[in-house]
């Protein structure tokens, strides 16, 4: 029989999100990037290079973002480094955009919108605060994990009275009891299978040694999972139930094999 797969969320839209998210970055860019640059000419810095500073700021918060998600896993020194350059680089980038809008609303001419400096101050902020959030957001959904596909969307074809007949009695009582531990095991996983804790390694091999020998007497994979379910755990995944079975077969090959008289 076949088992439609779960509903998805729709491809187009994390497209959307991500697009969306990159126009936002590159707006606040532009505003922040507007104000740094003046402040850069105020500076004295040639004319030339008043465009690149900006870059300079901006830019790093940006890359300093990214390093943090690649070094999540990292140890929390080199985490907390690049979380202060990326701190520093931010506030640098608020104070230089607060700095300029308060030293232009002081030169406001008389008989316009006239705003006090604390609010202009925390206008001002808006841009590069923006920037460092859109980066953060659209990382965090470019890195976002490709749904699993579904174990149980597979074809199970019927076979026929013929076909079992013309089968061997060793080899039709093997299929039928692979069969009855697939049907088993599907329904065990069909119920509630995310709500399960996940097993451990070690748990894996425990349970797996519990667990009845397939075909010829060997570990088997479906017999492993359905006593793990039976557990109220679930396996994790094929590669990790695949892992345990291979040590388990292993200790059953080294067992000393007792001569019938």
């Amino acid at each position: 029989m076949t088992t439609a797969p779960p509903a998805t969320t729709p491809t187009f839209l994390p497209v959307l999100i991500r697009a969306g998210v990159a126009l936002l970055a590159l707006a606040a860019f532009a505003l922040s990037y507007d104000a740094l640059r003046q402040m850069a000419a105020a500076s004295h810095i040639h004319r030339v290079l008043t465009y690149a500073f900006p870059l300079v700021i901006d830019g790093f918060i940006a890359i300093g973002i990214g390093a943090l998600l690649v070094l999540h896993t990292a140890l929390l020194r080199p985490r907390m480094y690049v979380a202060g350059l990326v701190g520093i680089a931010t506030a640098t980038s608020i104070w230089a955009n607060v700095l300029h809008a308060i030293r232009l609303n002081q030169q406001t001419r008389p008989g316009g919108l006239a705003l006090d400096n604390v609010t202009v101050g925390l206008i001002s902020a808006i841009a590069p605060l923006a920037l460092a959030g859109a980066v953060h957001l659209y990382l965090l959904v470019q890195r976002r994990p490709a749904p699993e596909a579904p174990h149980e969307a597979r074809h199970i074809p019927a076979a026929t009275t013929g076909e079992r007949g013309a089968q061997q009695p060793a080899t039709d009582s093997g299929i039928a009891e692979e069969g009855a531990v697939e049907a088993t095991d599907r329904t065990a996983r069909q119920k509630g299978r995310d709500d399960k804790p996940l097993a451990s390694r070690a748990e894996l091999i425990e349970i797996g040694r519990t667990a009845p020998l397939g075909r010829n007497g060997q570990v088997s994979r479906r017999h492993m999972e359905t006593a793990i379910h039976a557990k109220g755990l679930r396996p994790g995944g094929r590669e990790r139930v695949d892992e345990a079975k291979e040590l388990l077969q292993a200790e059953l090959d080294q067992q000393p094999v007792t001569a019938i008289p």
